[in-house]
Formats: structure tokens, sequence, C-alpha cells
């Protein structure tokens, strides 16, 4: 074991991010804007409004300024769970017998168990200082409605939290941390909204989705007074918001010279992976680096290796502004993976548009696959991963292997989003045998894509 690199390697109070970086402002050519889906129209501010605090629309819409600053108010909540640590897996290393670096940053360290809370936080905040008195939002394996109940608890907000119905099955404890912290959970589909009733008498069976969950916590937001919806990925601003993983990775590498090779993250929504590579794309879309940034996504919900790149509404009642974005269709139902995480059916507009220019390269696992590499991890370097993790632990061996194959060293880095210890059922089920994986036909994709409308839009 090397003596120059500590094992964990901490910032202190004085160097963690004082701003959020938004490489937006880098990025030559955008991702194409919102369309308003009845005027095909760039959405404005005004139109965004009724849905969404204030501020957090004036960050979505903000392509020029690179540097935000974080308010007091938000990173005085940030000090008591950052900086989190970034972790050489010195163990790891030693047992694939690789010459590879590996690095991992870790974001479980936090009553959520995952990077979740540094948008959570941001957007409670604002919700707090523009006086509104209550937030709806969806959420799918738990961390996101966990952080957000963690953050409305702390700034004092009442928070309704329509969770993806299977997930809510398979994750029971997650729910009641979200209850303990006094949020209202509401499986989802359910028969509080419309939309939820209509997608209940539609297929009375279902699983749920991330889109239905998204459905209907619009549909409360937009006919509750004095009320916003708040989302914890795709969205710009969220990315904007996860950037301080990044930045505090770049912190901390620049401090021991170490310079990354690969950037590795699972990418469900994009709010993890557009995080941690937030800085070094900066840098790369400025032409001062080469590093290859690869986002992992489950098989099941391949939304950026077997999507289209395309604009589609962001949930499935069709509420939302068309966004241009790799996607599997609005109506898509992904099988009830144990990431619940990564079972959306469309993915950032910033990551979109990245991979489409191949700034950004994509691959997908299967469940089975993904927990076997856990295990090597959990041996190695004693953390449990969460499902949604462990697609970059698999990406990251896989490298350290190719590494060994070619004698290459190369430095590695990836997103450890959160620990697993509300997964134990999924763990369970994989050490049993039980767990199954299900890759779409491409009939099941088909009848996805038909949902898309084909509008005549000119971005």
């Amino acid at each position: 074991m090397s003596n120059e690199i500590p094992v964990k390697i901490y910032l202190s109070e004085k160097e963690m991010p004082k701003f959020w970086y938004n490489f937006r402002a880098d990025m030559k050519e955008k991702h194409p804007p919102f369309i308003h889906p009845g005027t095909l129209e760039p959405c404005v501010a005004e139109d965004l409004y009724p849905v969404f605090c204030k501020e957090l629309v004036s960050q979505e819409l903000n392509q020029t300024d690179q540097k935000i600053p974080i308010p007091d108010g938000i990173f005085d909540f940030y000090k008591m769970f950052r900086p989190s640590p970034l972790i050489r897996a010195y163990s790891l290393e030693k047992m694939l017998d690789t010459p590879a670096e590996i690095y991992y940053k870790f974001e479980g360290n936090n009553t959520s168990g995952s990077h979740k809370l540094n948008s959570a936080a941001a957007q409670a905040y604002y919700a707090k200082q523009e006086g509104l008195t209550s937030l709806t939002t969806e959420t799918g394996a738990g961390q996101w409605g966990t952080a957000l109940s963690m953050a409305c608890a702390y700034y004092g907000i009442d928070l309704t939290i329509y969770m993806v119905k299977v997930s809510s099955e398979q994750k029971p404890y997650r729910k009641i941390v979200m209850e303990t912290y006094g949020a209202n959970v509401i499986p989802s589909p359910s028969d509080k909204t419309i939309v939820g009733r209509k997608i209940l008498a539609d297929n009375p069976t279902t699983g749920g989705s991330l889109g239905c969950a998204i459905s209907e916590a619009i549909e409360q937001a937009i006919t509750t007074e004095n009320c916003r919806y708040v989302l914890g990925s795709v969205l710009d601003h969220v990315l904007l918001h996860q950037s301080v993983v990044g930045l505090e990775c770049k912190i901390a590498m620049d401090k021991y010279k170490i310079k990354p090779d690969i950037i590795i993250g699972c990418a469900g929504g994009g709010s993890n992976l557009g995080g941690i590579i937030a800085p070094f794309m900066g840098e790369r879309l400025n032409g001062k680096n080469n590093i290859r940034f690869i986002a992992v996504e489950p098989a099941s919900c391949p939304s950026l290796t077997r999507g289209k790149y395309c604009y589609d509404f962001g949930d499935t009642a069709k509420t939302t502004p068309l966004i241009k974005m790799y996607t599997l269709g609005n109506r898509f139902i992904p099988s009830a993976n144990h990431a619940g995480g990564l079972r959306y059916h469309g993915m950032s507009p910033i990551i979109s548009k990245l991979y489409h220019d191949k700034f950004i390269e994509a691959r997908s696992y299967i469940q089975n696959d993904v927990f076997d590499a856990a295990k090597i991890f959990i041996k190695t370097e004693g953390i449990l991963p969460a499902p949604e993790s462990t697609h970059a632990v698999k990406a990251a061996i896989d490298e350290a292997l190719e590494c060994k194959a070619t004698n290459t060293k190369k430095v590695i880095l990836f997103g450890l989003t959160g620990t697993g210890y509300f997964d134990l059922l999924a763990y369970s089920q994989h050490n049993s045998g039980e767990m199954t994986d299900h890759v779409p036909t491409d009939d099941e994709l088909n009848a996805g894509f038909s949902s898309i409308i084909p509008f005549d839009i000119k971005y």
C-alpha cells in the first residue's frame, strides 16, 4: 500500500465548495429548450412558476453563469454531512490484482444514505425563502424521499411523497424513516389523484413507475394552495446542486495530484452522474482533459443504450413540458428491479446531450451481475452499496480488470451514491438465488415508444 495517498481523503470545512458549478455555461452547444406542449414554443419562466419555486426556475434556465453561490442557509446544512470522503479502494485493487488505482466518492454518510440530500436541502431552503408551506414529490427507491423529508423537517415545510408502489413494498423501512421525519407517504399509483385513479383503472395490478408518481405529485402541487412540486433528478437545477460532489472530488484529487482517466456513475435520471462529472466535464469541454465518462444503467430500463433521443413528456400523465432527452416513452413501465432510483423512462437533458455528442459512454447491466460485484465490494471495502451504486461498482471492476489484462495503469473514479442497508430484501433474494433479470424485448420497448407524440418541433 502506498504511503503517499491516504485511504480516506477528507477536506476541511474551509476547503468545501462555496458555489455550485453550472457546466452548461461551458457547453458550446446547449441542450434544446423545454417546449410548451400547447404552443410548441420554448418555455419561459412564467410557464414554470405554477409548478416550481421561482429561484429553482431561475437556476433551471440559467445557461450563462458558471458559478452559482451557495447561500449560507444551505451551506450551514451541508456542514452537517459534508464534505464526504474520497476513498482509495486499496483492498479492492489488491483483490483484483490490478495496476489500476480505484477511488470512490462515498455519499452515504447521512441518514438518507445517499447523495440526494445535496439537492433536497437546496430545494427545501428556497421553498422556505419563498414562503411556501408545503411541497410534493415522488420517490423511487426512497433515497430522494428520505432526503427531502429530512430537509423539509429541518426548514419546517410539510411534505407529501408519492412513492412508487413496488418500491414501497420492497423498502418499507425507508418509508418509515420518511414518516418519522413527518412526511405523508402515499404508494403510487393511488386513488388520491385523478391521474392515479385513471392509471389504476387501466392497469389495476401495476407496480407503478416514477413517471406515474411524478404525475400524481404534480397534480397535487398545482391544486393545493401555497404548494409546489420538487424533483430529485433529471432537471438542470438538480444536477447543479449535485455538482458539490464533483467539486469536492476535484479539490481532493488536485490536492494529491491525482488525475482521473475514467469517471463512472450510475444513471437513472442523471443527478448522480451529472454531479460527479461536473467540473471534470467542464475541463473536457474546454479541451483540458481527455477523461472517459461512463454512464451505467440497468438493462431493465435502458434509457441511454436503447432509448430514442427526442422530445417526450417527463411523466405518464403528460403534464410536464416536453423535454429533449433519451427516452423509452412516457408510458414505459420498467420491471420491478431493486434499483428503484434507476427506473425512470427518460434521462437528464444535459446527460442526454453530452451522450448524443459522444462526450459520455453508456452501458447496461442485469441486476444479478451488479449484485455479484457488490459482494466483491463489501468483502473488500466493507460498505454495503445501494442497488443503484452497484452498477457503478460493476463498471469500475470491469475497467480495473481490463487494466490488468492489458497491463495498463489507469486512475478510475466512481460515485458510491449511497448505502444498501434499506435494501436487504434485494440482497436476500440474490443470496438465495431468487433474484430474476428482465431485459425488455423490442416489442416491450416499442410499446413504450408508441406513447411518444411526434410533435413538429424545430429544435
